[in-house]
């Protein structure tokens, strides 16, 4: 009996490692074009002014959020059809493929008008294969595992964004630090896009030794898991897929919030110092990775429901001292906020992951779950930076960013009390 559940753990680790490989290299990729943007600009774009460069660099990434929706509904009915590991083999090679090619891309003063055209084709199929990535993951991750160890080992797909994040950050620490200016503008800066590449191979070998998810093997014996099309998705999921969206904006929103809008407020609103931004940028991942996996573990004890409606609720009201403490521009109160802001993230992330899954039936679980996060994350997450940036300016208020979190805390907190979300597993083994 003890070997059979030694087997099992064995068996969930796997799978668990297998689906989250993606999403370390997708949010790398995320980093990485995001801290190397200014080297982007100045390689890839026509122009002498630097301000405007930057910007259509920025608008190339935002290009890939808009990919996200499309990628979600066709790799997600594929995953649906043949299964989450041949979907997670798919995205891996696609997003591989447009990191190595934003790598390679020759300068505009080789190739003219073909750069940016290039990098725009590299960042659609990165926002493409991103739309599928999330739902295959966190489907085969939460699948894999016991039902009654779901929240802490789907809390790993979490855990994978935060260390994709804090490798893109070291990655431009190091090079910045040890590499000289030049040589860093003229091709040091495409450095990561090929370790990222090669990461990709590794994460696609480890795939395809993986073996599918049992949930969705079982499904596949008792049900047609290729019903339907697109379409009906839309007519017979319609309050699932709704319910999914409204579950995902206080997470995508606070969660852009804290790791893309804050460490940019802090230098370019409040004027600090670049090392205070770079504290941010370090603090709230590391407090991130530490307590995700806790709050999971916790939440298969006492359930998810409680856990989640906390954040939701703490955040909302939280967020506008938090604002204030961070608008003070003092290191300690900017340092206590971040954790602060972190630790009730972690909290939602916790058991984030095996709720959002559970709210689709398996046989649509991969489209279904893939296209609302990735509708959520498009309107509200990935706008979240621009937004927060637009309420400063209109308000002329530094703390105006608190309003939009607010915004969203209320929806998903409304969202959260119509959910009927799975029971705790109480005294059963893990």
């Amino acid at each position: 009996m003890a070997s059979t559940a030694v087997n099992n753990n064995r068996n969930i680790r796997k799978s668990v490692f297998a689906g989250s490989i993606g999403n370390v290299v997708e949010w790398f990729d995320y980093s990485i074009y995001a801290y190397f943007a200014t080297y982007i600009a100045a390689n890839v774009f026509m122009t002498d002014d630097s301000l405007s460069s930057l910007l259509q660099t920025f608008a190339t990434f935002a290009v890939g959020f808009l990919m996200r929706p499309i990628g979600a509904l066709v790799i997600g009915r594929y995953g649906d059809k043949v299964g989450r590991r041949k979907a997670l083999s798919l995205t891996i090679i696609i997003m591989s493929l447009g990191t190595f090619l934003m790598g390679i891309i020759p300068s505009h003063e080789i190739i003219g008008i073909w750069a940016p055209i290039l990098l725009v084709i590299a960042r659609l199929s990165q926002g493409f294969s991103a739309g599928g990535e999330y739902g295959a993951a966190a489907s085969y991750i939460v699948e894999s595992a016991n039902k009654h160890s779901r929240g802490f080992w789907g809390s790993f797909q979490e855990v994978s964004v935060t260390v994709g994040t804090l490798s893109g950050a070291m990655f431009f620490v190091l090079l910045t630090t040890f590499m000289p200016a030049p040589v860093l503008e003229e091709w040091g800066w495409r450095i990561p896009f090929f370790v990222s590449g090669i990461l990709g191979v590794a994460g696609l070998y480890i795939r395809q030794k993986a073996n599918e998810s049992p949930e969705f093997e079982d499904a596949k014996k008792s049900e047609d898991t290729s019903n339907g099309n697109i379409i009906s998705l839309f007519s017979k999921y319609r309050k699932q897929m709704l319910t999914g969206i409204g579950f995902t904006i206080f997470w995508t929103v606070s969660y852009y919030g804290l790791l893309t809008f804050i460490p940019t407020y802090l230098t370019g609103v409040l004027g600090l110092p670049d090392k205070v931004s770079l504290i941010a940028k370090i603090i709230a991942p590391m407090i991130i990775l530490i307590f995700v996996p806790i709050f999971g573990f916790v939440s298969d004890r006492v359930g998810r429901k409680p856990l989640l409606l906390a954040s939701s609720i703490s955040l909302g009201i939280l967020i506008y001292p938090l604002f204030l403490m961070i608008a003070t521009g003092k290191s300690v109160l900017i340092v206590i906020a971040m954790i602060i802001y972190a630790l009730l993230i972690a909290l939602y992330s916790g058991p984030g992951v095996a709720t959002v899954v559970e709210i689709f039936p398996v046989k649509v679980r991969h489209s279904t779950l893939s296209f609302s996060y990735n509708v959520a994350v498009a309107c509200f997450g990935g706008t979240a930076p621009f937004i927060s940036t637009y309420l400063i300016q209109v308000t002329n208020m530094q703390i105006a960013p608190a309003f939009y979190v607010i915004f969203s805390a209320i929806i998903t907190t409304i969202v959260l009390f119509n959910m009927k979300i799975g029971e705790p597993a109480g005294d059963e083994q893990q």
